[in-house]
């Protein structure tokens, strides 16, 4: 099934002490790239945030005031892309392989989204295959997304997620690299 991918990339990694978590290097491979390699069979993908070099090519937005937090990163990026099936997906993923979008899509069945539980069982809203229209009226409802909680936003919709998976488990903190 075709998809478009949607990369958060604009936080302001805070709790890595402002150091540019997209351009972390692990085994020699940026996070941001990870992400980027296992989403590179997208019809399109979108980065919102600031540009980078990158391994492939990308379209790139911000949202609008900056530093909205990533609702409304998503609701800047979703207008890119028009297939279906988006898949929204942070940049601090650096256990995502392509086999765990595919897995993502597939699961989506009849539900608005499919998403990966982390190593702990947590929901992961960014690491989540979304029916474009059903994300789309969810933003909607929200009105202004700015500053507004992603898992709020969205809990009107049919969501459904994976057993826990490494490659749903997110890097928050320098701690997060060793697990």
């Amino acid at each position: 099934m075709e998809y478009d991918a949607l990369v958060l990339a604009g936080g302001g990694s805070t709790r890595f002490g402002g150091v540019d978590k997209a351009m972390l290097v692990l085994d020699g491979v940026t996070m941001l790239d990870r992400v980027l390699t296992a989403t590179e069979d997208a019809t399109s993908t979108v980065v919102v945030g600031p540009i980078r070099t990158t391994c492939r090519p990308v379209d790139w937005t911000v949202e609008d005031p900056p530093s909205g937090g990533p609702m409304a990163g998503i609701a800047a990026g979703l207008a890119h892309g028009t297939t279906p099936v988006v898949v929204v997906l942070s940049c601090d993923l650096p256990w995502l392989t392509k086999g765990d979008i595919t897995n993502l899509i597939n699961g989506l069945g009849d539900h608005d989204g499919h998403g990966l539980r982390d190593t702990e069982g947590h929901e992961q809203h960014l690491a989540t295959a979304y029916r474009r229209t059903k994300l789309a009226e969810a933003i909607q409802q929200v009105g202004d997304p700015r500053d507004k909680s992603v898992r709020r936003s969205l809990a009107g919709l049919d969501l459904t997620w994976s057993a826990p998976t490494r490659a749903g488990h997110d890097v928050d903190t320098w701690a997060d690299l060793d697990d």
